[in-house]
């Protein structure tokens, strides 16, 4: 197994999150969130607290 580095540095609904593949943003509140990874990933999270209960979805595909 490799080495891997997560970091995330919140600003209220805002959170920048550090990662040895490069930074990557996301916004939203609890039980629902935007991600902009790294790698240009775009996902929709809902999740519903307390329960471990998510639904994710990809949005489009990475231009290259």
């Amino acid at each position: 197994m490799g080495w891997s580095y997560r970091k995330a540095i919140r600003m209220g609904p805002f959170r920048i999150n550090l990662s040895k593949k490069g930074v990557g943003h996301s916004v939203g509140a609890r039980g629902a969130r935007y991600t902009r990874s790294a790698d240009g990933r775009r996902q929709v999270v809902f999740r519903i607290p307390g329960t471990g209960l998510s639904w994710r979805r990809t949005l489009g595909r990475r231009r290259d």
